[in-house]
Order: structure tokens, then sequence, then C-alpha cells
């Protein structure tokens, strides 16, 4: 029970700072959908070691992806208001080293929302994908480059790799 209130709490919080509005109506829903959240996640994963998650590391991987997410776009505007830089777009694969598939999940949509970059596909540990201006064909070096921050956050997100 003090885990479906923690999370519905949680939840809620982020409901709030999302919705930026006190509405009653929103606020109802907000309450309704978090709590609803809450059960089902306490339900289907509370006996699931590889699913416990900490909030404080999610919230450092979502400063470290808001980071990421400025330095790409500035360099994707760099490039739109100066022609003369390079532009050299191809498709490289990288490796990761996460186990769990919701984390791999994570760090797909991660590389995809990064502007100069897209996920084309992920095949076991090996993701595919297509960059603006690739610097190395190198595995290491492009997992590294790509990936690098987002995969060493992801791996504090529970007790598992």
């Amino acid at each position: 029970m003090k885990r479906v209130v923690f999370w519905s709490i949680f939840l809620f919080v982020i409901w709030l700072a999302l919705t930026m509005s006190l509405n009653i109506q929103e606020v109802t829903t907000g309450i309704l959908v978090s709590v609803i959240i809450a059960i089902l996640y306490t339900k289907n994963y509370e006996g699931d070691k590889s699913f416990r998650i900490r909030p404080i590391a999610y919230f450092k991987y979502l400063c470290i992806f808001i980071k990421e997410l400025i330095l790409a776009n500035i360099d994707v505007a760099k490039r739109v208001i100066d022609p003369k830089l390079p532009i050299n777009p191809g498709i490289v694969a990288i490796k990761t080293d996460l186990k769990q598939d919701y984390k791999k999940l994570i760090l797909a949509n991660s590389i995809t929302l990064t502007p100069g970059t897209i996920t084309m596909d992920v095949q076991d540990d090996t993701l595919f994908i297509h960059w603006i201006d690739v610097t190395t064909t190198d595995i290491k070096e492009a997992s590294k480059e790509i990936a690098g921050s987002f995969e060493k956050t992801l791996k504090g997100l529970s007790n598992e790799a």
C-alpha cells in the first residue's frame, strides 16, 4: 500500500508539472490516472527485481537527456545556418551493454529524440543509427560518441545492468 501511495503522489506531481494547471478537471484526471498507473505498476512489477527503479536516477537521466538535447539542437541549427559545416550522413552500428529491453528502448528513443540521430533498428545488443555527421565507423567510438552518457546513466536506473 505504501508503494501505491508513493507512486501515486510521484506521478501526480509529474502530471501537475506537465499540465501546469490547477483546473479541477485536470487535477481530478491527474489523480485518477496517477492512482491507476500506481496500482498497475505495483501489481505487475512489485516482485520483478529487474524492474525496480530509482526515481532519483530517472531525474538524473532526464537532466542528461535535456543537456544532450540542447547540445544536439545547437549543432543541427549551426549546420542549417552555415552550409559550410560538414554533413556526412550515414548509418552506423553501436553496441550497448544494457541487458534489459526497457532500458534498450529508453536508449533507442533518447537517441531518436536527439536531433541529428535516428535509431533505425535494434538487434540484440546492436543499435543501427542514422547519424547526420558520421565521424567514425568504429563501433566502440560511435557507441561512446552517440550513446555514452545515456547508457552510463541507464545502467544506474535499477539494480541490474
